[in-house]
């Protein structure tokens, strides 16, 4: 075990290497200057956009709304409170300013799938909307190039179960047993029954429960590490210094913190960073292409928005708590370190935050990720094999909530890192569709 252990770990480490990770960086910068800054320049009209989108009369299943809200549902999850911990543990405090920039050229990556996805999308025999890299690689790339669609659903139909599902539940059966010492099976009963009532309603049913929690636990999170952010108010132009140093220069052993490189500051934020938002990675286009829109532009706009809101809102909010609290060189690590921060910023309170937000962020992701994983599912093998990876949906919430997951974990990060490639060749490829269609957009300006 230990071998396959070490065996896993190296593949993991080579797959999110200077490679995929400078590829990830390299894609959204690209995208960026050829739609000219647009994403930049578009953000206060995408919000007036996605306000308009509460309601639609268009073709498809779920709302402009409730397709980002699913898409948000699947992202911000154990990414921005564990994840956001572990990339300043192993990376310092400059892993953030890493983090800040994937989010912010990433916005224009989310943008180019939601576009594509739209566009290429297609209706299912049971009339469904679907969509995602394996139907833009598929419609928009030559034959040529259809194994990169396979590829793609092949490998997001297995990382589905790791990365949304069975290490979203280990989350919540370990962050309820430490606070309230209630046994992780009775936790994977509740949970379980809770992602059937949802799961088992498709696509339009969880759409309308994201819709309904998201924004709500999003908001409470936020206010939350607000609360402890502005009571150290003094403190926070130091803190965002020491985000920015640490970015470019080493940082030092300090306390518990044994000290991190340049480049682990680098690697980590943006790893953590593509994991948290996933941007690049493919999986948010598949809510996209669900959206009742006739306008491919409008959505990738809306689409946009959801790295900014899980990167630079949340995982920003839940750095600066981490830091402020001057807890992050603790030597603790993931959603202990999460959690030391808030409950030092809010003493009785501030461990119940972190859990409270860490279960319904990750129930919220098992639902979202059932959706890609069932999708990718659907595209290799028809709508037959939708209600039977269902249930291995469903089976597979308890196996995660009750088992030790390092393995998981780590097949879980090789598969998400190989499903990224493919997406992003074929974002490569179809930049130019992507650069010309927002022309009347820019024309307007």
């Amino acid at each position: 075990m230990k071998q396959l252990e070490h065996i896993l770990t190296e593949i993991s480490s080579h797959i999110w290497g200077p490679v995929t990770l400078a590829l990830l960086l390299g894609i959204g910068v690209y995208l960026t200057i050829g739609l000219r800054f647009f994403t930049f320049r578009k953000v206060f009209s995408a919000m007036c956009i996605l306000w308009q989108g509460r309601r639609s009369d268009n073709a498809g299943d779920i709302t402009p709304f409730q397709a980002l809200m699913t898409a948000l549902s699947a992202t911000i999850g154990t990414g921005n409170i564990a994840g956001v911990a572990t990339a300043i543990a192993l990376g310092g405090p400059g892993a953030i300013f890493w983090m800040w920039l994937t989010a912010l050229f990433g916005m224009a990556t989310k943008y180019a799938e939601a576009v594509l996805a739209v566009k290429y999308r297609e209706i299912d025999d049971q009339g469904q909307h679907v969509g995602g890299p394996m139907y833009y690689i598929q419609n928009g790339l030559s034959k040529k190039w259809r194994w990169l669609a396979y590829a793609f659903a092949f490998f997001g139909a297995f990382a589905a179960f790791g990365i949304g599902n069975m290490v979203q539940a280990n989350s919540v059966a370990d962050a309820i047993h430490a606070q309230f010492q209630i046994p992780t099976s009775y936790t994977a009963i509740v949970l379980t029954l809770f992602s059937a009532v949802v799961i088992f309603g498709g696509i339009r049913r969880i759409g309308e429960v994201a819709a309904s929690l998201v924004p709500v636990m999003a908001i409470s999170y936020i206010i939350c590490a607000l609360w402890v952010i502005i009571s150290h108010y003094q403190e926070i132009p130091q803190a965002l210094g020491l985000i920015v140093q640490s970015a470019f220069t080493e940082t030092a052993a300090v306390g518990g913190f044994t000290g991190a490189a340049v480049w682990a500051a680098i690697r980590f934020g943006v790893a953590r960073g593509v994991f948290s938002n996933e941007a690049g990675l493919g999986s948010a286009p598949i809510a996209h292409a669900a959206a009742k829109t006739n306008d491919p532009i409008r959505q990738g706009m809306i689409a946009m928005l959801g790295t900014f809101i899980d990167t630079i809102l949340v995982c920003t909010m839940t750095a600066l708590v981490i830091i402020l609290s001057g807890v992050w060189s603790s030597g603790e690590n993931g959603a202990a370190l999460s959690t030391l921060a808030f409950e030092v910023g809010l003493p009785g309170v501030g461990s119940y935050v972190v859990v409270l937000g860490l279960v319904v962020f990750a129930f919220t992701t098992i639902l979202g990720w059932s959706y890609y994983g069932e999708r990718c599912a659907e595209y290799l093998f028809g709508t037959r094999v939708i209600w039977p990876y269902r249930l291995l949906w469903l089976i597979a919430i308890p196996i995660g909530a009750m088992s030790k997951l390092t393995l998981v974990w780590l097949v879980a990060d090789i598969l998400n890192g190989l499903m990224a490639i493919p997406n992003l060749i074929a974002l490569g490829l179809l930049s130019p569709v992507i650069f010309r269609m927002p022309r009347h957009y820019l024309r307007d300006e």
